[in-house]
């Protein structure tokens, strides 16, 4: 496969698991062209096209030629500067690497992660919070998001990924949609009754159940208890990371019992537990897992993969 051929099919799964669904994507790719269409000239140079046709700014070809042939991939969760001197140490062993696929984003792709956070207002909405509500309480998340991620250096592995000519590309919420899309049909149609229900789900599915035996980290209920009756179960998964710790109370009231997530801070553990909502955490590297595999089951077609940073690869496909 060439590396465009990766990247545009992993952009498409992302969009076809969208939770807001397929309407909302599209008028985002709109407003998109309309920002475009309305620049001045001297601006266009900053805009970056690939908004026109990808919507998650999270996930990009961050160095490479997009019509490079893939016939071997070192795929992991963080792909830092050590990942990539193994990928080239890798090639000394007789493993050439073609392409590095992240997960976490690196580059452009973390500089621009909570212009993705936006996607969480759509996601509120479709739980019932209003959604002049849900944009009012995620803004002030994603302006803390964006100071936060202002002085990073973004571009260390991606640098080293240029210096050392390996093709490198990070897929983050398209990844994080797939998770959150399977887990939520999951849920949805097995209809757990107690919390421990969904614990029990969870446990045996191979990415949990592989972090479990080989880490010794399991799904967690954090707030509430495994003997409370579950209600209403929200995945909450994907929209960069995470949102405002406002949204409980929104949830609360508009009948979520119970949330399963990769992680939860602290303060936002608080308040789920102040308004009465249990809060199952499946486990974040092992959800990150189970995203990838979903994805990469679409997006790789006779690629050999190796898995490396935390990876496993589960093939259902």
């Amino acid at each position: 496969m060439k590396i465009r051929e990766i990247y545009e099919r992993a952009i498409k799964t992302g969009r076809d698991f969208d939770p807001r669904g397929h309407e909302e994507v599209a008028r985002e790719l709109d407003q998109a062209k309309k920002e475009h269409d309305e620049l001045k000239e001297k601006d266009r140079k900053f805009f970056d096209p690939e908004k026109l046709t990808n919507p998650y700014a999270d996930s990009r070809v961050l160095f490479g030629d997009l019509e490079r042939e893939v016939k071997r991939a070192l795929v992991g969760i963080d792909m830092e500067v050590g990942e990539v001197v193994l990928a080239d140490r890798l090639a000394d062993k007789g493993k050439p690497i073609d392409l590095i696929i992240a997960h976490h984003p690196e580059g452009r792709g973390m500089a621009k992660l909570y212009d993705v956070m936006d996607m969480q207002s759509g996601i509120l909405l479709k739980y019932g919070v209003p959604i002049n509500v849900a944009e009012d309480i995620m803004d002030e998340r994603i302006r803390e998001v964006e100071r936060r991620l202002m002085p990073a250096n973004h571009n260390r592995a991606v640098d080293a990924a240029r210096l050392l000519d390996i093709p490198i590309m990070c897929l983050h919420t398209p990844a994080d949609n797939c998770v959150t899309d399977y887990l939520q049909k999951l849920f949805d149609e097995s209809k757990p009754y107690h919390v421990s229900d969904i614990v029990k789900i969870l446990k045996d599915i191979p990415e949990y159940a592989t972090s479990m035996s080989e880490v010794g980290v399991g799904p967690k209920v954090v707030t509430g208890s495994e003997k409370r009756r579950a209600g209403k179960v929200f995945v909450d998964m994907t929209g960069g990371t995470g949102g405002s710790k406002k949204a409980f109370e929104k949830l609360s009231m508009a009948g979520v019992g119970t949330i399963v997530g990769m992680h939860i801070s602290d303060d936002h553990r608080k308040e789920a537990d102040k308004f009465h909502i249990n809060v199952v955490i499946a486990g974040h590297i092992a959800s990150d897992n189970l995203g990838m595999n979903l994805l990469l089951d679409n997006a790789l077609d006779g690629v050999e993969v190796v898995a490396a940073s935390g990876f496993r690869r589960i093939a259902r496909t």
